[in-house]
């Protein structure tokens, strides 16, 4: 055997070695979430896909279903130093970023010191972020997609890693401001927090009504989960998958040739490349979590909701007739994959 497939040998079994490692703490970081956030695993899975991704969630859900609960438990699970902001219609955009107070020395000089805000963070939770002004809102594109914020002239960075959990309430809409289509891009899932069932809601009496609460313990630190990131995109993809992402992408868009009449009939807008980048890692992430070493067709199927439907938009004909999003998408994923494979990701 030549030198050079020794080394590769070597190589292939070290990343396999680290990724079942990665694999065993994911699963001890899930046990340890779900003792707090019970029943929820789908919501629990995507939420650390996000983070395994480097990315930033949107959570969708009515009040009281444990939204805070989650954000709060992940900061501390995966060793990240977390913030929460309030959005509330009179926050300012420097209530997020910080900003510059004069300072007057013993002396009598005076200089400019930088205040940070709560963006300052591994961790920041956007609590009901539709309720702040869009020029409030904007002030999170540039740390989301940069990593850093621009304050007084300055580029200031920001804490590694950095992720944004946002929530929003999907019905109370009165006073609110809808993220607009360049926000939302900046998302790399959209996770809907649903009603528990019967058997899940009785779990979740019995376990946070009592005198003990169940409390949750570090299972990573930053830097592990940054090697993790790294690591995740290391993650081989098969060229089956690969078509797959590229295929399901494209028959989203109502303008592309290979997309089917019933997107051009529907769909006003459809996903860009970020999206097509989402999914692929998103089905990597998945993979992991689920203790396999690369992922499948079925990976992509499953996170294809998640990953596009804040990406597309419904013509005005489409809703009012009342199509949704996840029953086009679902349509369009069982179009490649078959009614079998789309019911078992389901």
């Amino acid at each position: 055997m030549a030198e050079t497939e020794i080394e590769t040998a070597a190589g292939a079994e070290d990343l396999i070695a680290r990724i079942e490692a990665v694999e065993a703490k994911l699963a001890q970081a899930k046990a340890s979430i779900t003792r707090r956030f019970v029943g929820q695993e789908q919501v629990v899975d995507l939420t650390l896909s996000a983070l395994l991704c480097g990315g930033h969630a949107l959570l969708i859900g009515l009040p009281g279903l444990g939204k805070t609960r989650l954000v709060e438990t992940l900061s501390t699970v995966m060793g990240l130093h977390g913030n929460r902001i309030q959005f509330t219609p009179d926050l300012m955009p420097a209530d997020i970023l910080g900003s510059e107070v004069l300072e007057t020395a013993e002396d009598g000089s005076r200089a400019f010191r930088f205040l940070p805000g709560p963006v300052f963070c591994q961790l920041l939770m956007a609590d009901e972020i539709n309720r702040a002004s869009p020029r409030t809102q904007s002030a999170l594109l540039q740390a989301m997609q940069e990593k850093q914020v621009t304050v007084a002239g300055e580029d200031r960075d920001l804490g590694q890693p950095f992720h944004v959990l946002a929530t929003q309430n999907p019905i109370e809409q009165e006073g609110t401001y809808p993220l607009p289509e360049a926000q939302l891009d900046r998302f790399l899932v959209k996770i809907d927090v649903r009603y528990p069932d019967r058997d899940t809601e009785r779990d979740i009496l019995l376990s946070t009504t009592g005198m003990v609460d169940e409390a949750a313990h570090e299972v990573f630190s930053a830097a592990e989960l940054i090697e993790a990131q790294k690591l995740l995109r290391r993650m081989p993809v098969g060229e089956s998958v690969v078509e797959l992402i590229l295929d399901l992408v494209r028959a989203c868009r109502p303008d592309d040739p290979s997309a089917p009449d019933r997107v051009r009939e529907t769909v006003s807008w459809g996903p860009g490349p970020r999206a097509a980048q989402a999914l692929m890692m998103t089905t990597r992430a998945r993979a992991m979590l689920q203790g396999r070493l690369a992922p499948s067709a079925e990976d992509v199927l499953a996170m294809a909701q998640p990953v596009l439907s804040h990406r597309m938009g419904l013509n005005f004909a489409a809703r009012a007739r009342g199509d949704s999003l996840d029953g086009l998408i679902a349509e369009i994923a069982e179009s490649f994959t078959g009614t079998g494979a789309a019911g078992a990701a389901a």
